[in-house]
């Protein structure tokens, strides 16, 4: 591959890479992402040392050791656009020398574990679940701009989703497996199931609030999907660009999702903190071990 150019790959005067203001030094092989810059704290405290605080923008980043564990936490923010930012700027850091601007000839494969929040659409997912996403469904347009191969599982399953949201106009989702590996260390003994990824949190997931819904149907058409033992369990708003982006890259990824709603039963938790740190002490535990 030749050199990279200055504009595709921004690097900032201390070295740094753009967006997310971290030396490849910075950076753990394991990682969990969390969508509020306030959640990365809540993750490193429970770390025994901390070895790093750094922050720009959404993007916090702490780095530390739990046991004999090396572990970096960061901020994503909302969104697969921002997904975009930091998965590639991690891959950045560990498999581009940024002094040279050329990929090296070892790759690093990443652990990148999601933590963050969702909505059930299935009445006998309760609120306070804690879900490991199997497969992430995009219905954003990120994967549009990437050349993605697929298993022929990951196939299967999009042509069945295809066929089933196709009244569903200029939409045109893509998907993508969760590591196995990661699923069943991390994710063993947990509910599983398809995530859906929205472009947005109120239409684009089904809530009608002033603006006029053009799918109007919309969580009775995810709750329906069912291809084999496979079916459609919770939505949220970064887990198929992370799952695609990652494995696109040589990444290994795995979402966790505390469930703080119930879509079909019109619920909220009254102590959604109490879940997401149920989430949190889980996947720190099973990394520790």
């Amino acid at each position: 591959m030749n050199k990279l150019s200055p504009s595709d790959l921004v690097v900032n005067e201390d070295g740094s890479i753009y967006h997310l203001n971290i030396l490849p030094e910075d950076l753990a092989e394991t990682i969990i992402t969390v969508g509020d810059p306030d959640r990365v704290g809540e993750v490193s405290k429970y770390f025994d040392t901390i070895e790093l605080k750094k922050g720009k923008r959404e993007f916090i980043t702490h780095t530390g050791t739990l046991g004999n564990k090396r572990l970096t936490v960061i901020s994503t923010g909302i969104g697969t656009d921002n997904i975009d930012i930091v998965i590639n700027e991690l891959d950045a850091l560990v498999n581009i020398d940024l002094e040279s601007r050329l990929v090296k000839e070892k790759l690093t494969s990443l652990n990148i574990i999601r933590v963050g929040t969702s909505g059930a659409v299935q009445p006998d997912i309760p609120m306070g679940t804690i879900l490991a996403s199997s497969y992430g469904i995009g219905l954003d347009a990120l994967m549009n701009y990437y050349v993605q191969e697929l298993s022929g599982e990951e196939h299967l399953l999009l042509d069945h989703l295809k066929s089933h949201f196709t009244h569903l106009k200029n939409i045109h989702p893509y998907i993508a497996a969760a590591d196995p590996g990661l699923l069943h260390t991390i994710g063993k003994d947990l509910t599983h199931g398809i995530t859906v990824t929205a472009p947005g949190f109120y239409a684009p997931q089904g809530r009608q609030v002033r603006a006029k819904n053009a799918v109007p149907n919309f969580i009775e058409m995810v709750n329906t999907f069912q291809q084999g033992p496979n079916r459609i369990t919770n939505l949220e708003m970064e887990t198929a660009g992370i799952y695609a982006l990652a494995k696109t890259l040589g990444h290994k990824a795995l979402s966790i999702n505390a469930i703080l709603a119930s879509r079909v039963n019109f619920e909220f938790s009254s102590n959604p903190q109490q879940v997401v740190e149920k989430a949190i002490k889980l996947v720190l535990e099973r990394l520790s071990t």
